[in-house]
């Protein structure tokens, strides 16, 4: 059984295309999944340290602002349209699984173009232009957020809320006090976990080093993950209720610790967040495309799972008053984990990997 991948540019369109492609060989070692990529993106770097063949295609991204560079948009989009045919030629796969980007597009196209089936994830609950466009040419599109669905065109295609695919807690769970103590801190102690991405946050890193010189709430200790760009910057304030790291690997400690967290409104950090069921107070990215953080971030406080705080109200003063207001009532706490965990889909990796198969298996139908 042959599965083409089309995705990335960003982790979040790369990253479920793997789990997804690690689930379907866990259930059928004879699945031969091939990504298409582009060369630009991250998968450039990322590719090449998994075990999957990969082809990148000279892919560009309409460039809004500067309209005067989308010749190497259509530059590209030649290019790749011819590498994509090449690599069908060569791979002839049962199917095509879109996951988001612009290298995504393009395959995409090909394959709706020559009548290749189609299935999409699409992460965000408000999915980009690509996934809305291909959503009409898809047999199914498996939904990060259940929320996505209004925004999609009804037809034939069949949307299906899984959840993310991401790298679920273990079957059992670490203990939340030993995972303290790893990082130094009380086992009585109440741990609010900070991080913007693997490149950090400007802004949620100002307001936190702002958050903790105003003070931290007694028995507060803070893992603060400032991302590799900002990391200089700010490890001089590491003591010993305040850890400062770069960035989290492994990170499964630092969710075991965690009470709350800080972070943006990305799919897969949210998703993450869900599955252990760490409340969360969402600080969407406002450049992000098409505002897709923000709609992350109210579709998880409508579902309270979270509190939603738009960057231009964020600063030390605000979140020295929701993070107090959040520890003196232990029950409202309480109550965001619970909606967090409602939201969890742990298992969406192995669930979409069931249905890949089997619509691979009687693609010709």
């Amino acid at each position: 059984m042959r599965v083409l991948f089309a995705g990335g540019g960003t982790g979040g369109h790369l990253y479920p295309a793997l789990a997804i492609a690690r689930a379907m060989v866990r259930r059928n070692a004879a699945v031969e999944a091939h990504f298409v990529g582009a060369l630009r993106g991250i998968e450039r770097d990322v590719l090449p340290t998994t075990e999957f063949a990969h082809t990148l295609v000279n892919a560009h991204p309409l460039y809004r602002d500067q309209p005067w560079r989308n010749w190497r948009t259509v530059a590209g989009a030649a290019s790749a349209w011819r590498a994509v045919g090449r690599v069908v030629q060569a791979t002839r796969p049962d199917l095509i699984v879109g996951t988001g980007g612009y290298a995504s597009g393009i395959a995409l196209a090909w394959a709706a173009a020559h009548r290749l089936p189609i299935v999409q994830h699409i992460g965000d609950s408000f999915p980009g232009a690509t996934a809305r466009f291909f959503a009409r040419f898809s047999r199914e599109a498996y939904l990060g957020f259940p929320e996505a669905e209004r925004h999609l065109p009804k037809g034939k295609c069949v949307y299906r809320d899984t959840g993310n695919p991401i790298d679920p807690p273990p079957q059992i769970r670490p203990d939340a006090a030993a995972a303290r103590a790893r990082w130094g801190f009380p086992a009585s102690a109440r741990v609010l976990l900070v991080f913007g991405g693997s490149q950090g946050a400007r802004a949620l890193n100002i307001a936190t080093l702002g958050f903790i010189e105003r003070g931290l709430p007694a028995d507060l200790c803070v893992i603060w993950a400032t991302g590799k760009a900002h990391y200089d910057l700010y490890q001089a304030f590491e003591r010993p209720d305040v850890r400062v790291v770069p960035y989290l690997s492994p990170i499964a400690t630092a969710y075991a610790a965690a009470d709350l967290a800080l972070v943006r409104g990305g799919m897969m950090g949210t998703s993450e967040l869900c599955a252990w069921g760490v409340p969360m107070i969402i600080v969407p990215l406002p450049t992000s495309a098409h505002d897709h953080q923000a709609s992350n971030a109210r579709s998880l406080a409508a579902a309270g799972a979270a509190i939603h705080l738009p960057q231009a109200e964020l600063s030390a003063e605000r979140l020295t008053a929701d993070i107090a207001a959040l520890l003196r009532e232990p029950s409202r706490l309480r109550a965001l984990g619970d909606g967090a965990r409602r939201r969890a889909r742990p298992d969406a990796a192995d669930v979409i990997a069931s249905h890949i198969l089997h619509l691979a298996e009687h693609a010709a139908d």
